[in-house]
């Protein structure tokens, strides 16, 4: 799939995850848009996962830690064919499986996430136990910044480290945003790169939204043999939508009539801008 292919799907997924948010009335908008060229480039150009595979022991697997952004996941989800995207005309509503946080019970979902600091923690399980299997599927999971916060993150990458989990690749989703403010203002992160590499991980980092650079980081994964992989992707929160970049009120939020229909005359003017 070329760079173009996947920058036009970047933004259909960016339309389809607002349109579902609107008639749900409920999702969280700015981390979804921020993510979501991320999970594009993964699933169109480096899991090797797919509905035909799903049940097969040697599927990569990815875990999203940043289970609230689920609204991305689940359209490229539904995209790749993992079920009817008219499935997620039920959004949130009563007795739909397709809730606001990842649920085992939508085929292609790995863990059930949501609780913050946990998913790190499952893909170290999962990459140690392909080791001791000699196993060559690869993980991937996609953390928030915000989530940086949980201690039990700094534990699962030490345990990550300790065992040489090359065959783990954890990304950051680096907006700067969460819902209580600026991430450096709530808990100052900074210095990432430093601070990953001191906890025995190889560090990369790279524009989230650029999708011919975000391949190539994913696709020269490990980036040192013996050692996890991160990635530190530097997304806008919100991002395509000009009113709701760079601000944290977007975290969780359904646009009006009004400020929907601007989101889709902008997302529509970049799609004939990319050559849709």
């Amino acid at each position: 799939m070329t760079a173009v292919v996947l920058r036009i799907k970047s933004i259909q997924y960016r339309l389809r995850l607002l349109e579902y948010i609107k008639k749900a009335g409920a999702g969280h908008t700015g981390g979804s848009l921020s993510c979501v060229d991320i999970l594009n480039v993964l699933y169109n150009r480096v899991l090797n996962v797919s509905p035909e595979n799903f049940a097969d022991s040697r599927r990569d697997r990815y875990i999203q830690s940043k289970g609230h952004s689920v609204e991305a996941l689940y359209v490229v989800l539904a995209d790749k064919g993992f079920f009817p995207e008219s499935d997620l005309e039920t959004l949130c509503r009563f007795r739909s499986p397709y809730v606001g946080h990842p649920t085992r019970k939508i085929r292609g979902i790995e863990q059930n996430t949501g609780a913050l600091g946990h998913g790190l923690a499952f893909s170290v399980g999962v990459a140690l136990a392909g080791k001791k299997d000699n196993a060559d599927y690869r993980v991937y999971t996609l953390l928030g910044d915000g989530e940086l916060a949980e201690g039990s993150n700094w534990e699962s990458m030490l345990t990550a480290a300790h065992y040489h989990l090359d065959n783990l690749t954890a990304i950051v989703d680096r907006n700067q945003l969460q819902i209580s403010g600026h991430t450096e203002s709530v808990c100052r992160l900074e210095c990432l790169t430093e601070k990953f590499q001191a906890f025995g991980w190889s560090v990369r980092s790279v524009d989230g939204h650029d999708v011919t650079a975000l391949a190539d980081v994913l696709g020269s994964i490990p980036f040192e043999v013996g050692k996890p992989s991160m990635v530190i992707a530097r997304t806008i929160k919100g991002k395509d939508v000009s009113f709701m970049e760079h601000d944290a009120k977007w975290h969780h939020g359904v646009p009006s009539d009004e400020q929907y229909e601007r989101a889709r005359r902008e997302l529509e003017t970049l799609l004939m801008e990319a050559g849709a």
